[in-house]
C-alpha cells in the first residue's frame, strides 16, 4: 500500500503537471492508433497523455503507450470507480484523473500506488479534497464552472492549492489559464480532433500539437 501524505501526493501529480503545459484528453476507439498517437504527441513536446476511459480498448491503450512509446506519461481521464483507477495502474499508468470525486474513489485513491487527481468544480468539493490530503485538482467542467474569474477566487482561501482546469479550453482560450499562479497545467482535446486521428491525420494533429506545446506556463 502506498502511504501518501499530503506533501508526497503533490510532490507526484506536479511531477507530471510540470511535462508539459497542455496535457491532451484522448478518446482511442481503435486500438492501433494508440501507439502511433502517443509517438505523435510525444515528438511534437506533450508527453503526459490522458486516454479517457470512454472506450472498450481504452486500458489496452495505456498498456501500450506506456510500455511502447519512449518518453510518453501516460494516465487515465474519466476514472469513476476504485476497480478503473486499479485497472489503470495495473495498465501502467502513471497517473489517473477523475471528473468528479466520492467517497469511494478517495478511499481507493489512499491506497493507490499512483496518485488520483480528483475534479471539483466549487469550494466545498475542493475542501472534501482537501480533507482526504489532496492539493492538487482538476477544475472541470472549467469554463461552464466560472472559468478564469473562478480559479482567481480560489487562489486567496485555498493557498498552495494548484489547477489543471479542463472543459471548453482551447489554444486561444488557454493561454489566460496558463497565466494564473494556481494552475499548473491544463487539458484539451483541440490538438487531437477526431477526424484528424480517425483520418491517421498524424502531421496535422502534430502540428496542433507544437503549438499547444510552445505555449507559456507562468511559474
Amino acid at each position: 500500500m502506498t502511504a501518501w501524505t499530503p506533501e508526497s501526493r503533490a510532490a507526484a501529480v506536479d511531477a507530471v503537471f510540470a511535462a508539459a503545459p497542455v496535457l491532451p484528453v484522448i478518446a482511442i476507439d481503435d486500438l492501433e492508433q494508440a501507439v502511433p498517437l502517443a509517438r505523435c504527441l510525444v515528438d511534437a513536446g506533450l508527453p503526459v497523455l490522458e486516454v479517457t476511459l470512454r472506450t472498450a480498448v481504452a486500458v489496452e491503450a495505456i498498456r501500450r503507450m506506456a510500455s511502447e512509446v519512449e518518453g510518453a506519461i501516460v494516465g487515465a481521464g474519466t476514472v469513476l470507480s476504485a476497480t478503473d483507477l486499479a485497472n489503470v495502474a495495473g495498465a501502467g499508468g502513471r497517473f489517473a484523473i477523475s471528473p468528479g470525486a466520492t467517497e469511494a474513489i478517495y478511499a481507493a485513491a489512499a491506497a493507490s500506488p499512483i496518485p488520483l487527481i480528483p475534479a471539483i468544480a466549487t469550494a466545498s468539493e475542493l475542501m472534501r479534497g482537501m480533507e482526504h490530503g489532496h492539493r492538487r485538482f482538476k477544475f472541470f467542467p472549467a469554463e461552464s464552472s466560472g472559468g478564469i474569474a473562478a480559479l482567481k477566487s480560489f487562489a486567496g482561501p485555498f493557498a498552495g492549492v494548484r489547477f489543471c482546469p479542463t472543459g471548453g479550453i482551447d489554444l486561444v482560450k488557454a493561454p489566460a489559464y496558463l497565466a494564473l499562479g494556481n494552475v499548473a497545467t491544463l487539458g484539451g482535446s483541440w490538438m487531437v480532433p477526431s477526424d484528424a486521428l480517425r483520418a491517421g491525420d498524424y502531421a496535422r494533429i502534430g502540428r496542433l500539437a507544437a503549438e499547444a506545446a510552445a505555449l507559456v506556463r507562468k511559474d
